[in-house]
């Protein structure tokens, strides 16, 4: 296809966005970024009933998170709705399709009696051909003429040759009777009017496509290349859901995995491209192309998303993570920082960020920083102070007092401290632990003091002793 490229990513506004939806609206943005092409958002809200401004709101809000832009205004598909009765009528003009004046009760029986003698129950409208002077004075929808013998082939990029046999599919209405679009119809004159060129959404999607091909060769325009992906299932190889864990975008915001390496995760979920495992978007967008998604339905791993955020939370620039890291907050309902904490967690990202995988682990890390005096110190922190160590920081506190604040000049105050008393700086590095954060396991302990600074240190160490 020489025209240039065009995706879109076109969710339902019924809930939140499923993180099934999010892989499909990432893969249609790689595959057109990567290629100079537009990547399109449109809404398919023609379900009144279920449809709502919230749901929306959470869909758009979760593209964002995921840092998925689109290009042109978002389009809403019940706003169209007179373009797609446009097109029925139009058909009706071409006579690829016919007013159907048949009842629901006529139809039903009609299925009843195929199913009773054994035939698959495809309605066979008797008005397909017809004599227009027939035509009562009554409502009639407007069917699609789909050819009733031979094969309707959909070439996908992803499952290959698929076959489906005319004679299993019915005239598919177009136009209700009420005048209101079916949405088989919607989703292939909106693809048209945006200029899709590539449909990629998930492989329940297929058995649509068969009908959905058919109303673009009804109309004579072009059928776009298609591409059915398979969903994503839980680590137990059943369809995702709630009892594997979150399911919506937002909730993997909430549980503080960065957006950077969700992204990444989820290109390498059910797509590969030699053994790249980790890699920037600029990158997924060099690489990704639609031969490279499986067949087999990607099982959602935990550790291995984990993993992969750990390695872009080490990747980060501090300011983009520091940013992502308040936006956490706010999603996760968690104080946000206080002034002091803002300054502290500047200096402290460098060393935080190498060893953490999720935002809630990062804090965790950073919790000297995060407190405020008179700091709680949990049993084995107390239990690091005894009076001879209470001694030691006492000796320590006047040259901390005088020193420069910088790694270079504080070590060699506290390895002579640490001779002067006999013990190794192991030793001494304890009792700081306690009083600096009140643990026995943190960061370094140069690390710790340069992130808070020295009067908070120095005042952390006199409430101690």
């Amino acid at each position: 296809m020489s025209s240039p490229v065009v995706t879109r990513f076109a969710p339902s506004p019924t809930g939140y966005l499923h993180i099934g939806g999010g892989r499909t609206a990432l893969f249609n943005w790689l595959y057109a970024r990567g290629r100079g092409g537009k990547f399109l958002l449109r809404i398919e809200d023609t379900d009144r009933e279920r449809s709502t401004p919230q749901a929306t709101e959470a869909i758009l809000r979760g593209l964002a998170w995921l840092g998925l832009d689109w290009d042109g205004d978002v389009v809403s598909q019940f706003g169209r709705r007179d373009r797609h009765a446009e097109v029925a009528h139009e058909m009706l003009a071409r006579g690829t399709a016919y007013k159907c004046f048949s009842t629901q009760e006529e139809i039903a029986a009609f299925r009843a009696a195929e199913e009773a003698a054994g035939r698959y129950p495809v309605f066979l409208s008797p008005w397909r051909d017809a004599d227009p002077a027939t035509w009562p004075d009554a409502p009639y929808a407007i069917r699609m003429k789909a050819p009733r013998s031979g094969e309707t082939v959909i070439e996908d990029q992803v499952q290959g040759r698929v076959v489906i046999r005319n004679e299993t599919l019915d005239d598919m209405i177009v136009l209700r009777s009420d005048g209101t679009p079916v949405y088989m119809l919607a989703v292939v004159v909106d693809d048209h009017d945006m200029g899709v060129t590539h449909v990629i959404r998930g492989d329940d999607h297929l058995n649509n496509a068969a009908r959905q091909q058919m109303v673009y060769d009804a109309m004579g325009w072009q059928v776009p290349i298609w591409a059915h992906i398979p969903l994503i299932h839980g680590p137990d190889g059943k369809k995702l859901s709630k009892r594997h864990g979150a399911t919506g975008v937002e909730e993997y915001q909430a549980m503080g995995y960065p957006a950077a390496g969700m992204r990444n995760y989820l290109t390498r979920l059910g797509w590969a491209r030699g053994d790249a495992e980790i890699f920037t978007s600029e990158e997924a967008m060099a690489m990704f192309d639609l031969s490279g998604i499986g067949r087999a339905p990607a099982r959602l791993d935990f550790k291995k998303l984990e993993n992969t955020c750990g390695h872009h939370m080490a990747m980060a620039e501090d300011a983009a993570l520091l940013h992502e890291l308040e936006a956490y907050l706010a999603a996760a309902n968690r104080p946000a920082l206080t002034g002091a904490q803002h300054e502290r967690m500047v200096l402290a990202l460098p060393f935080l960020k190498k060893s953490a995988k999720t935002f809630p682990e990062l804090l965790e890390k950073a919790h000297f920083l995060m407190i405020s005096r008179p700091v709680l110190r949990d049993e084995k922190a107390e239990a690091a102070l005894d009076a001879v160590s209470r001694g030691i920081l006492k000796s320590l506190t006047p040259r901390l007092q005088t020193a420069s604040w910088s790694k270079d000049a504080l070590e060699p105050i506290l390895n002579e401290i640490a001779a002067e008393n006999g013990i190794g700086f192991g030793k001494l590095a304890a009792p700081l632990r306690a009083a600096i954060a009140g643990r026995s396991v943190t960061p370094s302990v140069y690390d710790m003091m340069l992130a808070i600074g020295r009067e908070e240190t120095v005042a952390r160490l006199l409430d101690a002793v």
